[in-house]
């Protein structure tokens, strides 16, 4: 495994991190504990230390999960977790999918939950805080960002930063947050599919001099960018990917026939389509789904292969710009995309 440092930080993480979403919400599979537990094991021997989390995955359940998993190597993990759902009030209305329940940025309610994210976690100190699919409003809020560095001297957490979601899109909360506030980290969706608004966010973090630097999720397109769907796939009932239109599915199989030449003998799709991710020195670590070992082998493998050459970042990139050759629909972005109105002076 190679690892990253955030700028500006002592917080290094492996180049391939371990999202426990897909092990502890349902949305990817059922899973044991020691299902999960086995994994998140054979991660760690892999060289994955990065294992990111969110109090309301599971209700509390991906916390508890890292506690039992590593009971005696905290200090040779990274622990990311996330605050900001009121789920001790709504986490039994969540349902499946993508649907969201009532957050809560107060003072008190972030203060609270990393509280009780300690006590699930077992520890005493939490090395990324991220605020869980902020939106425009917390970005201003400075009683919000006053607690986290309230919670930063009291060494609860070491740093801290935002994921963005849960749908692709976000490009200005992302933006404002990188130009308005000292973030270590932003968390998106990104992959060689679905590129804006995450180059974006990046280059404003690079036009603005900042250090931020970013957690990839969604890097293969729901899996797409594995290269293993066909027209005949179909998902199991209250799967994740159920909520892509088919449209999703059968453009993107065209798509990923145009992006073979990335596959060799010494380098699968999906660990090329982290290989694209990694080319990009603002991006500390790549958060893949897993939900098996032998795709988690894969993945944690992808660091030590090839990387991409010029010319293949070249192709990559006027493939995307022609669409893939693939008629064009028009994408759904969420959250807010277009830069906010300045205020008018009095």
């Amino acid at each position: 495994m190679r690892f990253r440092t955030y700028k500006n930080t002592d917080l290094e993480v492996s180049e391939v991190g371990f999202g426990l979403w897909t092990i502890s919400t349902g949305w990817w599979g059922q899973f044991t504990e020691g299902e999960a537990i086995a994994l998140m094991h054979k991660a760690f021997d892999l060289g994955i230390t990065l294992f990111d989390a969110a109090d309301t995955y599971g209700n509390g359940l991906s916390e508890e999960l890292i506690a039992k998993a590593f009971p005696k190597q905290r200090d040779a993990i990274v622990i990311a977790t996330k605050v900001g759902y009121d789920f001790v009030t709504h986490g039994e209305a969540r349902g499946r999918g993508q649907r969201e329940i009532p957050q809560d940025f107060s003072p008190e309610a972030i203060t609270r939950a990393t509280d009780a994210a300690l006590k699930r976690l077992k520890t005493d100190r939490i090395d990324l805080l991220q605020l869980h699919n902020i939106h425009m409003e917390q970005i201003s809020d400075d009683a919000l960002w006053t607690t986290l560095e309230q919670l930063q001297r009291a060494g609860k957490i070491r740093y801290y930063g935002v994921a963005l979601g849960p749908a692709v899109g976000w490009l200005y909360e992302g933006v404002n947050c990188i130009r308005e506030r000292e973030i270590s980290s932003v968390q998106h969706i990104y992959n060689m599919l679905e590129q804006h608004p995450g180059r974006a966010m990046h280059d404003a973090a690079t036009d603005a001099g900042k250090d931020t630097m970013f957690l990839i999720r969604v890097t293969h397109s729901s899996g797409m960018l594995e290269g293993k769907y066909t027209a005949e796939t179909v998902f199991p009932a209250g799967d994740h990917r159920n909520h892509r239109p088919r449209s999703w599915l059968l453009n993107g199989i065209k798509k990923i026939d145009r992006l073979r030449f990335l596959e060799s003998s010494e380098r699968t799709l999906g660990q090329a389509a982290l290989q694209w991710l990694l080319a990009d020195e603002r991006v500390a670590s790549t958060l893949p789904n897993i939900y098996e070992e032998a795709q988690l082998i894969e993945f944690a493998k992808a660091p030590h292969t090839p990387r991409l050459t010029d010319d293949e970042l070249a192709k990559i990139a006027e493939l995307y710009e022609d669409n893939f050759g693939v008629e064009r629909e028009e994408p759904k972005f969420k959250g807010t995309m277009e830069a906010p109105a300045e205020p008018v002076a009095a």
